[in-house]
């Protein structure tokens, strides 16, 4: 396979179940306060917060089958689930606009409504090709996840918010996808100054967000979305700068019926010879 061939799988053809990880939780909760505070003593230990993962897939903005929770998780204060999630809902049945759903919940404060914060991801990018890999939502703090296509609540950090700690992210993900040439002492180099940066980007910009990590599954070849039954591509959006895109010709391998006679021709010339083939039956005149 040559370095520009571009290999895909269509959606409608996978017939296997929505599957990703819920990693961690990034960032600093705020400082747990006792049910009744009159009540207790201010000697005794704090109240240790429980919490655990809500998913819910949401199609056209609608909620598509059940909700799917993760085991409760409380040695903190890095949360760290690692549990693997599988849905009811298949890649086939996804739209465009298919989101995924996250919301954590504390259930140490004995409320039916302990909500630490949601937001919710796009599983298919511009491109309508599938996500893949890790990704950090910024929670909104004390709000479910909102599903709908106007979404509330949107985990993707906002462009003029992104520093450089977004950017190496975002690097480090293509890497870990194998989009990045792996070079073993560079790499053991360029991960230690990442580990710097992101000491100093904590340090200077507190604990004002909470985030999760979301590992989405990864295929041998990258997805790109197709209705099922459809015969047709959907096209990719063509952005106005001076960008390579790539598009996907339908007639690519397939006989050219002006070569295949330009060729016939050149043959006969050289041998020296006529071919009563050349002239055209009605069949091909038809």
């Amino acid at each position: 396979m040559s370095g520009n061939e571009f290999r895909f799988f269509l959606s409608c053809d996978i017939n296997l179940p929505v599957t990703f990880r819920i990693e961690r939780l990034e960032g600093k909760l705020p400082l747990p306060k006792p049910p009744n505070s009159d009540d207790v003593d201010s000697t005794s230990e704090e109240r240790r917060p429980e919490l655990y993962v809500e998913c819910l897939l949401y199609i056209d903005g609608a909620p598509f089958g059940l909700p799917m929770r993760t085991r409760l998780e409380s040695s903190g204060p890095s949360y760290c689930w690692n549990e693997l999630i599988t849905l009811s809902t298949k890649y086939r049945d996804l739209t465009a606009n298919s989101q995924l759903a996250v919301t954590v919940y504390d259930v140490s404060c004995g409320k039916s409504d302990g909500v630490v914060g949601g937001a919710t991801i796009h599983l298919f990018n511009m491109k309508k090709q599938l996500k893949t890999g890790k990704h950090k939502l910024r929670l909104w703090s004390g709000k479910e996840a909102d599903g709908s296509i106007n979404t509330t609540t949107p985990g993707k950090v906002p462009k003029e918010e992104r520093g450089e700690l977004e950017r190496l992210e975002k690097l480090q993900n293509k890497y870990e996808r194998g989009q990045i040439q792996r070079i073993d002492w560079l790499d053991r180099l360029a991960f230690k100054a990442m580990e710097k940066i992101k000491e100093r980007e904590s340090i200077k910009n507190g604990s004002s967000h909470i985030y999760i990590v979301v590992d989405f599954c990864s295929f041998e070849h990258r997805v790109v979305f197709q209705e099922s039954g459809a015969n047709f591509l959907i096209p990719s959006p063509i952005a106005s700068t001076n960008e390579l895109v790539t598009v996907w010709d339908p007639e690519v391998g397939k006989i050219n019926p002006s070569e295949h006679k330009q060729l016939k021709l050149a043959r006969s010339l050289t041998r020296g010879i006529i071919d009563r083939d050349l002239k055209p039956s009605s069949t091909e005149r038809k």
